[in-house]
């Protein structure tokens, strides 16, 4: 589905967000070790991009605190510098972070390497909706992280090897994810699974379930419109009914119709799984995806 400018952009000195570096080196300064430059516009990509680049490579995350509802966050005057002397920049697309275009233009380097994410999934909007939410979704991750590697290669081709086993060790992984994901499916293909936001969407679906949520209740509460009283009763049903087996719900977003979800779920006896829009603290990407298959194992055999 499609997000509303949910990443607004305050670019003044008074908003001065402090910037997570994935490896030495201070945000937006002049680095003297020719290291490769790479900005994130989350600590999810930027995981990613140490994860393959090792410390080969400077990388920062533009919004890093897990504990920040993504829907009310702000850029700073401190991201447009870190931008405007990145050599590659990693955006999701598809309307999440339209902040890294605007600081993209307020930077004029028209030498940097932009990967969207979004673009290189190959998804595209169905009925108008599209479902942005792709880091959730493993063969798009697997895409991006071949694109990364072929862009850390050009920008520094030294490297080039030490990249390319990186990516391959990162890959495997996700093989591993996506098997875990299969096996899932073959026991709950079927199953019915409720959501707050469309946030993991692409994993319940990996994994076979059927997203029951009354699709106005999950667009009203992602747009930050209100849920009518008539969706909000059918929503509230599919615990009371048992239609479901799980409550997928994020964790960084709420208010008063997802937390009356909340109640109804726990109050039915229905397996709650929280998720994030972005990277936990303490965990890397993979480690919190392993967590989030887990946790909907652990749902779906209660």
């Amino acid at each position: 589905m499609q997000k509303r400018p949910l990443l607004a952009i305050a670019l003044t000195a008074a908003a001065a967000l402090a910037l997570t570096g994935c490896s030495a080196g201070s945000s937006g300064s002049s680095t003297d070790d020719g290291k490769v430059r790479v900005v994130a516009s989350t600590n999810v990509y930027g995981d990613i991009a140490h994860t393959i680049a090792g410390d080969a490579v400077e990388v920062t995350s533009i919004m890093s605190d897990p504990n920040q509802d993504p829907h009310s966050f702000e850029a700073s005057a401190q991201s447009q510098l870190a931008i405007s002397k990145a050599d590659i920049l990693i955006e999701n697309g598809g309307g999440y972070d339209d902040f890294m275009e605007t600081l993209r233009k307020g930077a004029k380097n028209s030498s940097q390497k932009v990967l969207n994410v979004v673009d290189i999934s190959g998804k595209k909007p169905v009925d108008g909706e599209l479902n942005e939410h792709v880091w959730y979704d493993f063969p798009t991750v697997a895409k991006f992280a071949g694109e990364l590697t072929d862009a850390l290669s050009a920008a520094d081709p030294s490297q080039k090897s030490v990249f390319e086993k990186n990516a391959a060790a990162f890959t495997d992984k996700l093989d591993a994810l996506e098997k875990k994901e299969s096996d899932l499916k073959s026991r709950y293909a079927g199953e019915g699974a409720a959501i707050t936001e469309p946030v993991p969407l692409y994993m319940l679906q990996a994994i076979g379930l059927e997203d029951k949520t009354p699709e106005d209740f999950s667009k009203a509460i992602e747009d930050g419109t209100d849920v009518s009283p008539a969706v909000l009763q059918q929503t509230l049903e599919l615990f009371s009914n048992h239609t479901v087996k799980l409550l997928a719900y994020n964790e960084q977003t709420s208010g008063p119709e997802t937390e009356k979800v909340l109640a109804a779920a726990k109050q039915a006896g229905v397996p709650v799984v929280p998720v994030t829009e972005t990277l936990p603290s303490g965990k890397d990407y993979i480690g919190w995806m392993n967590a989030n298959v887990d946790a909907i194992a652990t749902a779906l055999g209660e």
